[in-house]
């Protein structure tokens, strides 16, 4: 019996726990859920061939990939948390809302290496957890300018990034169905002006990097401006001409351009993108190399503007049309951002990006968590009080199955041990019983229930000698013999089904006591929700599977206790076939041996 109780707890050991593997490496106790986010650079997924280092990368949630169970309102609980599943990533919550379904959310990925895959972790479910969402800590401190467009209309937009560039003036309207959250109407009279800055000053022959997101509602039929920085007769623009995109640089000899290869197509989002530094200007289009062109950036300092031109002086005339279209997603970089990066972003922010994958969400193991912890918090104090009794009833029943065990398998032992002496006798019937015998051998055979009836018989064949010491036996004594050996057989049996009614009871009543927790806890439940007037599955659903758990632990309960009961009753009936054979064949031999003697007594 005890292999029986060894096996089944080594099974319960080995047996496999949900989420189990991820409890050890789980970042913080205080959240309850998370869900791998997989970096995908390799050819399956965003096939990008250079390494790009640190980056900020635009987490979508929606219906299909997040369920925005047990998060806070506000995304508040939000933690990210690197491959090392030690190391907490800075983000920044552009757009929450759990009633529509859908997150915008930007991620300081640190590391994005080519060819590759790596999972970070996104924790929720801790609802003292404080704001962590933080722009400036987010985009780098090459990034002097990060407009993402989300204010209210009318305002103007504001810097993400620490430098804190708000937009000097410039109120525009809102629109829905943007790259990323709103994104910002222009009408084709309003034009941004940034503020005069120093980190928005450009270095004669310095890096700069612009990109932003654009949606034409038509093509324009004269030249636009998208960015405007002038300063005296030097400027750098930006805008669309004939169709195709263009950069124009102006040292103040005479203006430079190059044109994109291609027309842009109204109606869609068209990423745009003009990296400069080491005397070379890059023009990209949805991450695309579209245009180049080897000059050098004129040193310009004072407002830039986003939208259309700002003249040079007051009285200056404005040669290029204001843009008309929807924008969103501005940055400017004091640096010449890499052509790995510029192509990860139209990745990560595009509509169907296969640079990040997302995992099924994941509950924190143990007391209180995942699905089990929602029944444990609902269950009642009456199903509190039967699962303790079923819990005592369960402890006494295994306490019992080991006891039950170790007798039945020392006394199993010991008979064999008795038998294979018992058969070395021959014709001395008797020569382990007596004086003579030496004290290791009935230490040997203490234990074994065939030897206590052995010697209950063999007493009763000493009793029955003469004076003169000669063995008497008639056939009256030998019906006596075996009378005393079955008193002490029916002993034996007793004693090895002491306690095994408390088997019996808990097969039979634990199953019925948990059904009581059951019933009690289905009326609590039932009485609350007509209290509360609340009539819905997720006030009902809680409560009743709570309550059914005082039958799990009832039938819990019965069926090892039901295993073990069967397992010992065969045992136990196996040694009782013993000693009833054993019986019969000590009285049978004894008589045999002595059948010369009962002869002589009788004719005497």
């Amino acid at each position: 019996m005890r292999y029986f109780i060894l096996l089944c707890t080594l099974c319960l050991l080995l047996a496999p726990k949900p989420g189990l593997a991820g409890e050890a490496s789980w970042w913080n106790d205080d959240w309850s859920y998370r869900k791998p986010i997989t970096l995908d650079t390799s050819p399956s997924g965003g096939n990008i061939t250079q390494p790009v280092g640190r980056m900020p990368l635009l987490i979508r949630l929606h219906p299909g990939n997040f369920q925005f169970d047990g998060v806070a309102k506000n995304g508040s609980d939000l933690r990210f948390v690197g491959a090392d599943g030690k190391t907490p990533l800075n983000y920044q919550i552009e757009n929450f809302d759990p009633v529509m379904g859908v997150a915008q959310i930007w991620l300081d990925a640190t590391d994005l290496p080519a060819n590759g895959q790596q999972t970070i972790w996104m924790y929720y479910g801790d609802s003292k957890a404080p704001v962590f969402s933080n722009g400036a800590a987010t985009f780098d401190a090459d990034y002097t300018l990060v407009y993402h467009f989300d204010e209210s209309t009318g305002q103007p937009p504001k810097d993400a990034t620490a430098y804190g560039n708000n937009a000097a003036s410039g109120a525009l309207r809102t629109a829905d169905g943007g790259i990323a959250g709103n994104a910002a109407r222009f009408d084709g009279t309003t034009v941004v002006t940034l503020p005069t800055s120093s980190s928005l000053e450009i270095k004669d022959g310095g890096s700069f990097t612009l990109s932003t997101w654009i949606k034409l509602d038509v093509l324009p039929t004269t030249a636009t401006l998208i960015y405007a920085h002038r300063q005296d007769n030097k400027a750098l623009l930006i805008g669309i001409d004939n169709g195709a995109p263009f950069v124009e640089v102006d040292g103040g000899n005479a203006p430079q351009r190059a044109n994109g290869s291609a027309a842009l197509k109204a109606g869609q989002w068209t990423h745009l993108a003009i990296a400069a530094g080491n005397g070379q200007i890059t023009l990209y289009v949805n991450g695309q190399p579209s245009a180049n062109l080897a000059a050098a950036l004129p040193a310009l300092s004072g407002s830039a503007a986003v939208g259309g031109d700002v003249a040079g002086t007051a009285n200056a005339p404005v040669p290029f049309a204001a843009f008309v279209g929807q924008m969103d997603e501005l940055r400017l970089s004091r640096i010449a951002r890499p052509a790995a990066m510029i192509a990860a972003d139209v990745l990560t922010q595009g509509a169907q990006s296969k640079l990040i994958g997302y995992g099924e969400d994941e509950k924190k193991s143990g007391f209180g968590f995942g699905y089990f912890g929602i029944i444990v918090r609902s269950v009642t104090v009456d199903a509190w009080v039967v699962i303790a009794v079923l819990l005592i009833m369960a402890i006494i029943s295994w306490l019992v199955m080991w006891q039950r065990g170790n007798y039945v398998s020392r006394v199993t032992n010991a008979n064999e041990r008795f038998l294979h002496r018992y058969r070395e006798l021959g014709g001395n019937l008797l020569g382990l019983a007596g004086n003579h015998v030496s004290p290791a051998v009935k230490g040997e055979l203490a234990g074994s229930s065939l030897y206590r009836l052995y010697e209950i018989g063999a007493k009763e064949v000493w009793r029955r000698r003469d004076e003169d010491g000669r063995l008497v036996i008639a056939s009256e004594s030998i019906e006596a013999i075996r009378a005393v050996m079955d008193s002490t057989l029916v002993r034996e049996n007793q004693a090895l089904s002491r306690s095994m009614v408390m088997l019996t009871i808990a097969i039979s009543g634990g199953p019925f006591l948990g059904l009581l927790g059951t019933v009690v806890g289905v009326m609590i439940t039932f009485a609350a929700i007509a209290a509360a007037g609340d009539v819905n599955i997720n006030a009902i659903a809680p409560g009743i599977s709570a309550a059914l758990l005082a039958t799990v632990a009832g039938l819990a309960v019965a069926i090892p206790a039901l295993f073990g009961y069967n397992y010992l009753l065969t045992r136990n009936k196996a040694v009782t076939a013993n000693m009833q054979v054993f019986v019969d064949e000590f009285v049978t031999r004894l008589a045999e041996l002595h059948r010369a003697v009962d002869l002589s007594t009788v004719e005497g």
